[in-house]
């Protein structure tokens, strides 16, 4: 039985969420079944023109951005027992820091604009994660209330702006002036949409692994995590470190919202984001605290969204139905979660 144990929980980070992918895919495929079309013809217009095809392998990584951004963010925050579900309003603050370094610091070479535009929207994103943070650390408000409460203001914030003053002249819609192209990130992928945040992303992920695996700042987040009451009795400021990684969370998901604006969009937009910091909390849930499996589950997820339409055109399939796939996957996580918790109940 020990060698079963081990490669249970050596193995359970990957194998969990690959299952759960797994079964949402083949519910997926009764849904498509029952909307008229060939489920094969579907997932294979879907990942093929998301995966092989050239461009749209190139949409995928941009879309896979922000959604790699974010979820660490939601990770890290999860590693030390708070639940982060503002990474929307963060991205939308990121998007502004950045947005305003592109529009009104000028005749800065890109070697110091990109940097200074991606801190900006790090640092604003980083402040609007450290108020529910600190909420919670000093005042013992619950997090989640906060963090979605922040959410509405930020998406607000930002559609006022893109209204009024940040409104580019003679704009038919709410949007900015083009940012400077010293800011703008370069095309990694010629003639795609992928830009370099990708690789910004894949760094970050690594820079968080070696943080929480290979630092002690990485277990004391984990030990406040897990037990607060033991970390304080070993010394270590509870209070501080969930404003931390609060902080943090939210400067990882404002970097999420600077790529969009400085790698795709070019400019801030009413709509910053279609959803990617709720999508994010499927994502961090579905890795387990895996880095590795953030950065699967966002190519999945990303995939998803890349593909949509073209499945849609191919098969007939309709859109909503990459949603409930989505839907899906999270939930076959849930109740996998729940399974394992009732057996660790149990034994």
């Amino acid at each position: 039985m020990k060698p079963i144990n081990w490669i249970n929980h050596r193995f359970l980070p990957i194998l969990s969420p690959l299952i759960a992918i797994t079964s949402a895919l083949m519910v997926g495929a009764i849904l498509i079944i029952f909307a008229g079309a060939n489920p094969i013809t579907a997932y294979t217009a879907l990942f093929q023109e998301s995966l092989a095809n050239y461009f749209g392998f190139g949409n995928t990584l941009t879309k896979m951005t922000p959604l790699l951004f974010t979820s660490l963010g939601v990770l890290v925050a999860l590693k030390a027992g708070q639940f982060n579900i503002g990474g929307e309003g963060q991205i939308y603050l990121g998007a502004l820091g950045s947005a305003l370094i592109g529009l009104y610091v000028q005749e800065l070479p890109a070697i110091i604009h990109i940097p200074l535009a991606l801190f900006a929207g790090f640092t604003f994103g980083a402040v609007w994660g450290w108020i529910p943070g600190y909420l919670k650390a000093v005042r013992g408000v619950n997090e989640v209330i906060t963090t979605l409460l922040l959410n509405y203001i930020a998406v607000n914030l930002v559609s006022y702006l893109v209204q009024n003053p940040l409104k580019a002249p003679a704009a038919p819609s709410p949007y900015s002036p083009l940012i400077a192209k010293s800011a703008q990130l370069p095309i990694i992928l010629p003639g795609s949409l992928a830009h370099t945040g990708i690789i910004l992303a894949l760094i970050a992920a690594i820079i968080l692994w070696v943080l929480l695996g290979r630092s002690p700042l990485g277990y004391q987040i984990t030990a406040v995590g897990l037990n607060p009451i033991a970390a304080r009795y070993a010394g270590m400021s509870v209070e501080r470190t969930i404003m931390l990684v609060m902080a943090l969370a939210g400067g990882l998901a404002g970097l999420a919202g600077a790529s969009e604006v400085m790698g795709l969009k070019y400019r801030i937009f009413e709509q910053v984001s279609p959803g990617y910091g709720f999508d994010a909390i499927a994502i961090a849930l579905l890795s387990r605290g895996n880095i590795g499996g953030v950065v699967l589950t966002s190519l999945f997820f990303a995939a998803l969204r890349s593909g949509a339409n073209v499945m849609q055109r191919s098969a007939g399939v309709p859109v909503t139905v990459v949603y409930a796939i989505q839907g899906l996957t999270v939930l076959f996580i849930a109740i996998s979660l729940a399974i394992e918790t009732q057996r660790k109940a149990e034994a």
